[in-house]
């Protein structure tokens, strides 16, 4: 009587089986990705990712290079960190909070330290006032002293024109019904009716300028970042000693702002109007 053999044949995965779970190991690792680049403010670089992940090198920069290429993950061009990318932000509003845009904000303002040589700050509303939600110190001697966290009249500093130019026609005027125009030095606007000129030539320029206008030794430039749904969500802005910030620095420092808030702007999903 012949016996049956007991071996079984291995068990085989079909085409569909089998995509699907390397599908699946794909979105595994790259969700492992994402969450390590969002735990590293400061941004990681490609051998520690590697290392966190527990993947190959090659392996997580095949998949981390997609990623960069999909904006969910941006590599910085001076550092070659990696940090989370604009689609992040355009996926959930959440990720627009205050905390997550100085993250967001702050590699850009040390490089715009770093290029101008001059203290770089993001600046929120704050009720009438502006809030410097973050700071970073210039590289030039006699660096404006001032920590992350103080407030500034809205309408005799750049940052803050550039904030009330984003408000409403409405809510500007209310602002104006209700602030009080403090003088802090000789070149203070406090006059409504000039400092509704002045605003409406930031809104046509794009950039906030305060020539001496909160401290007589300090002038600055700014320029307003736009989230997702097109929002000024704060403005950025770099500010000096004003006999080194004389005309032919304020017009390459205003430059290098205006480029800084539209690459801040596109990291945070904002999509300039055709």
């Amino acid at each position: 009587m012949a016996q049956t053999s007991s071996v079984q044949e291995p068990v085989k995965l079909d085409n569909d089986t089998s995509k699907e779970r390397s599908g699946v190991q794909s979105i595994e690792r790259a969700f492992a990705i994402l969450s390590h680049i969002a735990q590293h403010q400061e941004g990681i670089s490609l051998a520690e990712l590697s290392k966190c992940v527990g993947l190959h090198t090659s392996t997580t920069f095949h998949l981390v290079r997609t990623m960069v290429e999909l904006g969910v993950v941006r590599q910085a061009k001076a550092t070659k960190r990696y940090h989370l990318g604009r689609t992040i932000f355009s996926l959930a509003a959440s990720s627009s909070s205050e905390v997550d845009l100085i993250a967001t904000a702050t590699p850009f303002l040390e490089e715009l330290a770093r290029e101008s040589g001059e203290s770089s700050h993001l600046a929120l509303r704050s009720g009438n006032d502006v809030v410097i939600a973050a700071r970073v110190a210039g590289t030039g001697a006699f660096q404006l002293v001032e920590r992350a966290g103080g407030l500034r009249p809205a309408h005799c500093t750049g940052l803050g024109k550039v904030l009330l130019a984003a408000m409403p026609e409405a809510q500007f005027e209310s602002y104006l019904a209700s602030a009080e125009l403090q003088v802090w030095t000789p070149k203070t606007i406090t006059d409504p009716t000039q400092l509704r000129a002045e605003i409406e030539r930031v809104r046509q320029s794009g950039v906030g300028f305060d020539d001496a206008e909160f401290n007589d030794e300090v002038r600055c430039v700014a320029a307003p970042i736009y989230d997702f749904t097109g929002q000024a969500v704060g403005a950025v802005g770099v500010s000096g000693p004003i006999w080194r910030m004389n005309l032919q620095r304020m017009d390459l420092i205003t430059q290098r702002v205006r480029t800084t808030a539209a690459e801040l702007s596109e990291e945070l999903g904002y999509r300039r109007p055709a």
